[in-house]
């Protein structure tokens, strides 16, 4: 079996951990670029089809709501995992004992 490493070299898993994170972060920033540059035509193009200020101010809006939630995305995760996974508290569980219908003696109503 042919190797194109030196069978001398050992490689890390901290060498591999590090290119991975680095990896992981390039791919967050180009996400991140990509958002952008998606919201800024957006933006555009919005403009471009309403002639309107106010269409374009809401695609503003909405195009920083959503590179907002992209760049915040781990602690939104934490903030829904959180609420999702709450306990709370127990709801309250009443035994209601039936209601019997008293029997009548003689011809009288029933008080």
């Amino acid at each position: 079996m042919h190797t194109t490493t030196d069978p001398n070299t050992v490689l890390l898993a901290g060498d591999i951990l590090t290119w991975a994170t680095t990896k992981t972060n390039q791919i967050g920033t180009l996400v991140k670029l990509v958002a952008g540059v998606l919201v800024v035509v957006a933006i555009i193009g919005a403009y471009w089809r309403t002639k309107s200020w106010v269409a374009t101010a809401v695609a503003f809006l909405l195009g920083a709501l959503v590179l907002w939630g992209i760049a915040n995305m781990p602690s939104l995760q934490g903030k829904v995992g959180s609420e999702i996974n709450d306990t709370g508290t127990k709801a309250i569980h009443l035994v209601v004992p039936p209601v019997t219908k008293p029997t009548a003696v003689g011809d009288g109503p029933v008080l």
